[in-house]
């Protein structure tokens, strides 16, 4: 197959699918994928606009659909959550060579972009548990509750509807500071939300929402939950590099307990 230099995308996973139908028309394929707006490589040959089209990506999906298993599916999707650099054309040539295979490559380990997509999906899965299991609300006024995430990974479609089924029956937010967006969650319904108030809601090296905005007993539960916190260790036990382990010091910043 021909390379064609690079192509620039929009870079959501519909003008991925797009790029790899565009590929196959011009019978022509990138080397390099880079979002719109990135700077070039210092080298290079002809630059190919991608230009996202519904149609086109629904195509190559149904064609995916016919050659990868809906864990394969799935994974695609998923692990194109890393929002890593150098998955773009790893993911793409994946798609690519799943499109031309007479059947499934999904456990072809020994390929390079097949290991790289699987691993990277791993790396994406094992955040979203860790988002699940570290975040910790604060109750406003207003009886939301509010809680500040930083993960590596943009994992937030992963975890809403864990909490949308588990807190059900109460308003909250779950915002990701790094993406500088998250998900409001009104009792019913889910809505994406965007704050640009430069630090008038929330202390984004703490995750603490201002002294004004919390619920008048909050401050009272997070003194004792951190209490409880301290009640539960037993200090001939402690064993750090576990504790690391289990909960990695990254997440630490807006943990209710580690504050």
């Amino acid at each position: 197959m021909a390379s064609s230099g690079l192509f620039l995308y929009d870079r959501t996973f519909d003008g991925l699918l797009t790029a790899v139908f565009d590929a196959f028309v011009r019978k022509q394929f990138p080397t390099v994928l880079l979002g719109e707006g990135e700077p070039l490589p210092l080298f290079h040959d002809e630059v190919f606009t991608v230009v996202t089209d519904e149609e086109k990506s629904a195509r190559v999906w149904r064609a995916l659909e016919k050659k990868l298993s809906k864990q394969a599916l799935t994974m695609l999707t998923v692990s194109y959550l890393a929002e890593e650099p150098e998955l773009d054309i790893h993911l793409f040539n994946y798609i690519c060579k799943a499109v031309k295979a007479e059947k499934s490559i999904e456990t072809f380990f020994t390929d390079e972009d097949v290991r790289y997509v699987t691993d990277a999906f791993r790396r994406v899965r094992y955040e979203r548990l860790r988002m699940m299991q570290f975040v910790r609300f604060q109750k406003a006024k207003d009886g939301t509750y509010f809680a500040i995430i930083r993960p590596d990974y943009n994992v937030i479609p992963l975890i809403i509807p864990h909490f949308e089924d588990r807190f059900a029956d109460q308003p909250w937010i779950i915002y990701d500071v790094r993406r500088n967006y998250g998900c409001h969650y009104n009792g019913h319904e889910v809505t994406e939300i965007t704050f640009t108030d430069d630090g008038r809601t929330f202390d984004p090296r703490t995750g603490k929402l201002n002294e004004e905005l919390l619920a008048q007993d909050e401050q009272l539960f997070q003194d004792l939950w951190r209490t409880y916190f301290k009640a539960v260790c037993i200090k001939e036990r402690l064993n750090p590099r576990k504790h690391c382990k289990d909960m990695p010091v990254r997440y630490w910043a807006y943990m209710t307990e580690k504050q």
